[in-house]
């Protein structure tokens, strides 16, 4: 039944957009794999997901941008140096097995959440850094490969850039999550989908629902972010990171 085949996206994207703008990440969690299991091909699912998750980066920004909390110079790290990452992954995945690397990324995924969970007061407070050129370069490095993990398994790596940005760029978990959605969700995925949509063939009747969903989930969780504060958004990154990490390892 094609509306209920609708619908059934639409609140699925919506639940996991809801979930990952207010986290930090983690919306192909859920969706990705919901894709597969309706009975997309990997390709076709991955592209699908890719273009659907921009709609979250453009509901996220639409919120955060109120807010004037973006640093103009880690914008330009994070694009610089991701962007060339994004888009080497998804020429990349295509052509490689990902059960490997999917173990692996959620091994790593899952320890991110325990370092938070043991790091008590990580992220709670903007932490003063003074950058030098070469804190920088090591910064960017570190972004471009989350890139290139990004632009191949979808699945965590937002979760691996707002943990970055507090831990190495000093960031309160807020203005993470925020620098996350907006320079991930509208610019990272918006050329990985670009990449992938080149490669890929896309399911194009599925899409309005996912970005619906996506989009009004970006909102939602932007505002959810916002509005709870720093505590509460710790707590979901740590939440999310263990999930994504356990699902990924177990398949």
């Amino acid at each position: 039944m094609p509306g209920l085949e609708q619908l059934l996206l639409f609140v699925i994207s919506l639940v996991a957009n809801i979930f990952s703008a207010f986290a930090g990440g983690g919306a192909g969690l859920i969706q990705f794999p919901v894709l597969i299991f309706l009975g997309l091909p990997f390709g076709i699912a991955l592209a699908t997901h890719k273009i659907a998750s921009v709609a979250l980066g453009v509901g996220a920004t639409i919120r955060n941008l109120r807010e004037g909390s973006l640093d103009k110079r880690l914008v330009l790290v994070m694009l610089l140096f991701g962007l060339p990452g994004v888009l080497l992954g998804a020429n990349v995945i295509l052509l490689a097995p990902g059960r490997s690397a999917e173990i692996a990324l959620g091994i790593l995924t899952a320890g991110l959440g325990l370092y938070s969970v043991f790091q008590p007061q990580l992220g709670l407070a903007k932490k003063p850094v003074e950058f030098s050129p070469r804190s920088l370069l090591t910064g960017g490095v570190v972004l471009f490969v989350i890139g290139v993990l990004n632009g191949s398994l979808t699945s965590g790596t937002g979760l691996f850039v707002t943990l970055w940005l507090v831990s190495w760029f000093g960031l309160d978990y807020k203005r993470a999550v925020a620098h996350t959605l907006i320079l991930v969700g509208l610019f990272w995925n918006g050329a990985g989908a670009g990449a992938l949509a080149m490669l890929s063939d896309i399911k194009w009747s599925w899409l309005p629902a996912l970005i619906l969903g996506s989009l009004l989930g970006g909102y939602i969780g932007a505002h959810l972010a916002i509005v709870k504060g720093n505590q509460w958004i710790k707590r979901a990154y740590e939440a999310i990171t263990l999930i994504v990490g356990i699902k990924l390892i177990v398949g």
